[in-house]
This record gives C-alpha cells, sequence and structure tokens, in this order.
C-alpha cells in the first residue's frame, strides 16, 4: 500500500474544506487570533474574591429565584457531574461555573448571544463534596446562587 498516496489524498481533502469554509465566510482571519484573548488568569483564582475580581465584577447579588441549578444531590463520579443552569435574568451575557474545593474554583464560562435562551447542560469535575457556583452576568452585573453537591468518589485524582 502507498501511504505517500494516501497521505496526499488526506492533505488535499483537508485544504479542499478549508478552502471552502473560507471562501462562504465562515472562517474568518480574525477568528484564530480572537481565541487566544481568552482569560486565562480567570481559570488560574482559587476564590470566589478572586474569580470576581478576574472577570471584572464586583460581588455578586444572591439570586435563588432567577437563576436555577438542575443537578443531582449526590454524584457517584466526581469525573462526569451533570450540571444544568438556567437563568431568568433578563439580557444575560454569560454563565459561569465555579466549584468551591477544586484545585482552579473557575470551571467554565459560557458566553450567551443576545436573543438566545440562557440555559445549558453540561458536565464538570470535582475532586470532592463542594459547594457548585452558577454565575450570571446580565446588564454588567453578576448573579449567583449556590448549591452542595455531595461526590462518592473525587474526579481529579481522588
Amino acid at each position: 500500500m502507498n501511504t505517500n498516496r494516501r497521505h496526499a489524498l488526506k492533505t488535499g481533502g483537508a485544504l479542499s474544506l478549508l478552502s471552502l469554509v473560507a471562501a462562504a465566510g465562515w472562517l474568518k482571519p480574525g477568528d484564530a487570533a480572537a481565541a487566544d484573548a481568552w482569560n486565562k488568569s480567570a481559570f488560574e483564582t482559587h476564590s470566589l474574591d478572586e474569580t470576581m475580581k478576574a472577570l471584572g465584577g464586583t460581588s455578586p447579588v444572591p439570586s435563588n429565584d432567577i437563576v436555577f441549578f438542575s443537578t443531582p444531590d449526590i454524584a457517584e463520579n466526581g469525573a462526569v457531574v451533570p450540571v444544568g443552569i438556567t437563568s431568568k435574568v433578563p439580557q444575560t451575557e454569560s454563565i459561569a461555573i465555579l466549584i468551591e474545593k477544586n484545585p482552579n474554583m473557575l470551571a467554565a464560562v459560557f458566553d450567551i448571544p443576545p436573543g438566545t435562551d440562557p440555559s445549558l447542560t453540561t458536565r464538570i469535575k470535582m475532586a470532592q463534596t463542594s459547594n457548585v457556583y452558577a454565575l450570571v452576568k446580565a446588564n454588567g452585573k453578576y448573579y449567583a446562587t449556590s448549591k452542595e453537591i455531595k461526590v462518592t468518589l473525587g474526579g481529579c485524582g481522588g
């Protein structure tokens, strides 16, 4: 079997696809540079105050009635803990998930485009039983709610 031919076909196919995507306007040269502009310092924080400072906000407003969690009370495996968050705050801009006792508190930040339903589900990794915070940014203000999730088997090497 000629591996050079196979490699040439795969490379040619990839270049053709890339050319079509660029021609359609789905890929812009600035997109790669924008991906490098993520907030690395926020993902290296270890407390709620540090995380809020890195995200550019102040103390969040407690909000159990407008930010809803759908998570299990007990997670059998900390490596895959399902989390669902729904925001009823008008003009929600982003939703962040923070885990109090993980090595780095900030687990994820999701930008919510205007006109989109501010609801998400994902899976997170938890080292141990901890409070999990849902942090919602809307109109420049932060709203937060928390829930304790008990972990029977740690997901961060435990």
